[in-house]
């Protein structure tokens, strides 16, 4: 089993990644947990629920669904979830399992952060994009029609259990999404691990064990250092959203139906290279190499409607955008990377439109 630890002024838990952890679940359970509530959709119940039962038997446990769907992923959905886990008995001694993909860890975690104060949460992603980036970091909300996670708190979990045994069982489509935040965390900080999805494409789409594990492990690696070092995002957490402000702005701008979180992401940072390489920050010859990459492990939907416009509209309502100042996370070089702000509008409009075509 592979650790790797999180310690933050609030909180400090470990990231454990080992084929077969769902089955061992309840061992990571607090022993103190007088209720546990799984929260989950029927769609992963459908493909994973046994293993969990497996991994939590002997523990009584109430499953609470959710309804999926990024369009879904909204303030209603946690209200009812609360009233039955309160109809259910939970208490301040109850603790959540977020069982699932981005979403379900993003609300799971929030439901968690706000019912009676706060209860523990325990992640167990289930995507190749949770395991890789929202399961760790203990960022948790839903979104507004305005933006993308607008209403949300920061509560780190008490544990994160990651099985990549688990992204066997993922339809084609979601799998490629969670390859977009791999390839970003290997431009942000890991050339190594940015070489490994170009020279290894076809072993990563074959979902080999080996490449698919090593590529987990390295991007908690690096989401887990930087969440110690930045709990929250005052600093350098900031570099994990290369891609996503204007992912963000896209998902937004097409009301969460039309792209997968990872699809946004990989058009984003389409973007933001076409926008450092304008700005002189990247060179032509690794903009190139980045955009290859990302093109790589497509497609993504067409970009129907859309308007460059409508999108730097979008990106003044982001959460990180501070007095009408946009924070983009640019690349120096692969495996490298800064924040910018400041920058002209026509510059961000040219790279919207270059990103486009």
């Amino acid at each position: 089993m592979a650790n790797f630890s999180v310690r933050t002024p609030h909180a400090e838990y470990l990231t454990h990644v080992e084929r077969g952890l769902i089955e061992r679940a309840a061992e990571f359970l607090p022993k103190s947990a007088s209720r546990v509530f799984v929260v989950t959709t029927r769609d992963v119940w459908k493909h994973q629920g046994a293993r969990l039962e497996r991994g939590l038997q002997g523990i009584e446990f109430e499953p609470l669904f959710l309804p999926g769907g990024e369009d879904r992923k909204r303030l209603a959905p946690i209200e009812e979830l609360a009233c039955e886990m309160v109809e259910h008995g939970g208490d301040r001694s109850s603790i959540v399992v977020a069982f699932g993909g981005g979403i379900v860890t993003d609300m799971g975690g929030f439901l968690a952060a706000i019912f009676m104060r706060g209860i523990p949460v325990v992640q167990i992603p289930t995507t190749l994009l949770a395991q890789v980036d929202a399961a760790v970091g203990g960022k948790t909300g839903v979104n507004l029609v305005n933006g993308k996670n607008l209403i949300g708190s920061f509560h780190q979990p008490a544990a994160v259990l990651v099985d990549p045994a688990a992204v066997e069982t993922l339809p084609e489509r979601e799998y490629r999404a969670g390859l977009y935040e791999v390839i970003k965390h290997g431009v942000i900080a890991s050339e190594p691990l940015f070489r490994m999805m170009a020279e290894r494409r076809e072993a990563v789409l074959a979902r080999r064990a080996a490449e698919v594990d090593e590529m987990i492990r390295e991007s908690i690696r690096i989401k887990a250092e930087v969440v110690s070092a930045d709990e929250r995002e005052s600093g350098r957490r900031r570099i994990l959203n290369f891609g996503h402000t204007f992912g963000h702005a896209l998902e937004a701008e097409t009301r969460y139906k039309q792209f997968l979180h990872g699809e946004a992401v990989a058009w984003g940072m389409r973007a933001a290279v076409h926008l450092a390489e304008d700005l002189g920050i990247l060179s032509g010859a690794d903009s190139k190499e980045i955009r290859s990459v990302v093109a790589a492990y497509g497609p993504i939907p067409p970009l129907e409607d859309v308007s460059a416009d409508s999108i730097q509209q979008r990106l003044l309502a982001d959460k990180k955008t501070v007095h009408g100042n946009i924070h983009f996370v640019l690349p120096r070089r692969v495996g490298e990377v800064e924040v910018r702000s400041g920058v002209g509008s026509s510059a961000v409009t040219s790279a919207i439109v270059e990103a486009l075509c």
